[in-house]
């Protein structure tokens, strides 16, 4: 055994050490996050208003349990403080993982350290800004209205009554199933563009090539679109919105791949 290596149990005493610093990470955050929980809950409840005000609908979510609410801020300060402190999270894996390089893969790695949290931010944000409220658009027009059920008995008249003359429907969302819908969307879409990084690290430690994924496009179309099916609502919308991010991002990775050998075949 090469007497340079650390033994085992220094290594396993180092995982341990950077776990425990990203667990203090997350209560610390997830403190923090609770203090402005009602803030963060404002924030992330927003797309479901502007939707709402924009439908001429009063933007209200019903509790099913008297326990609902409570469960809901412990999850929503749990997922800010994951989405605070990811970046501290990721100094420690690199941390952990930086004395095993060389100094030319740790000058390698390192863009990769930087760029995890601006991808993940980059796609919460599509999620948030864009996706979101067009979900929210699509099924909100489905709902009907006293105004619409009105003229529909005026439209069909006093002699026949319409089935839907009498009928009004208004979107409710339930608080844990909205919260629980929004968190999934904006961590599907966070991880979601952590695929170059991922495709990347791959090709550099020799298990993907540029060649290989560019001859798996096929097969990677149809499981982004099953991941979107899976990971978003059941609106095309957002199946859309987040399956052609994923191919854009796989060719992308291939294009990156492709100019990272080049590189290192002219070094």
């Amino acid at each position: 055994m090469d007497h340079s290596a650390a033994p085992l149990i220094e290594h396993l005493i180092e995982l341990r050490q950077r776990l425990i610093w990203s667990v203090v990470y997350l209560l610390i955050g997830f403190g923090v996050c609770y203090i402005y929980v009602e803030e963060i809950y404002t924030f992330l409840a927003q797309p479901f208003v502007d939707v709402a005000v924009r439908n001429g609908q009063s933007p209200d979510m019903i509790a099913i349990g008297i326990h609902e609410q409570f469960f809901v801020y412990l999850k929503i300060a749990f997922f800010a403080s994951f989405c605070l402190t990811f970046p501290l999270i990721s100094i420690q894996v690199w941390k952990f993982v930086a004395p095993g390089l060389y100094r030319n893969e740790k000058k390698a790695f390192l863009p990769f350290l930087v760029g995890t949290p601006v991808l993940f931010a980059l796609g919460a944000s599509l999620s948030y800004f864009v996706v979101i409220p067009l979900a929210w658009n699509f099924f909100m027009s489905f709902q009907i209205s006293a105004n619409h059920a009105a003229d529909v008995a005026g439209a069909v008249g006093a002699a026949v009554e319409h089935p839907l003359a009498r009928l009004s429907v208004t979107v409710m969302p339930s608080v844990k199933e909205y919260w629980s819908l929004v968190m999934t969307m904006i961590l599907a879409f966070g991880f979601t563009f952590e695929l170059p990084i991922l495709l990347l690290l791959l090709a550099r430690v020799g298990i993907v090539t540029a060649p290989g994924l560019a001859k798996s496009r096929k097969y990677v179309v149809v499981g982004a679109f099953a991941f979107a099916a899976i990971m978003t609502p059941p609106d095309f919308i957002s199946q859309i919105m987040l399956g052609v991010p994923i191919l854009l991002l796989y060719e992308l990775s291939i294009i990156a791949i492709r100019l990272t050998i080049k590189e290192k075949e002219n070094v």
